[in-house]
């Protein structure tokens, strides 16, 4: 299957490599067919691309690789629905957003992506806590930044 993207160019992918979001993400409804592409084997990071849409390509990180205290419970219904279990465990990533500084990027811990490879489905959950927000900073302060 050939889908394009704006942001990654023509991408040639195997027809089993999509993953269908039923309920597509919060701000994009229609949006149910994505395709997760590593940004390389060993980066944290991965690029969710739309399969109709070339315009929509998200940013993912491993939330794990930034905040290795973050944990949420996710809630019995959603696994079964999506079929997780320790046997099938989920990918969990966050969505990230790259401002003009790239330095002051930040990650959605409120509200990871979970996808079930296995099955090949995917959801996002918005967390019922208010000990994450949507904008977690991934990079430490630079320490030359020079109070600016």
């Amino acid at each position: 299957m050939i889908i394009y993207s704006t942001r990654l160019g023509e991408l040639d992918l195997p027809d089993d490599s999509v993953i269908s979001f039923q309920a597509g993400l919060p701000g994009f409804p229609a949006e149910k067919s994505f395709v997760l592409l590593p940004y390389a084997s060993d980066s944290p990071f991965a690029f969710l691309q739309s399969t109709h849409d070339p315009n929509l390509t998200f940013l993912l990180a491993d939330p794990f690789a930034f905040f290795s205290d973050y944990q949420f419970d996710l809630n019995d219904a959603v696994a079964a629905d999506f079929g997780i279990s320790e046997k099938n465990p989920p990918q969990v990533w966050s969505i990230v957003t790259v401002p003009d500084k790239v330095q002051e990027m930040t990650a959605n811990l409120l509200a990871p992506v979970i996808i079930n490879h296995r099955d090949r489905q995917g959801c996002q959950i918005v967390l019922e806590t208010k000990q994450y927000t949507t904008r977690h900073r991934l990079l430490p302060d630079s320490p030359d930044k020079g109070g600016k």
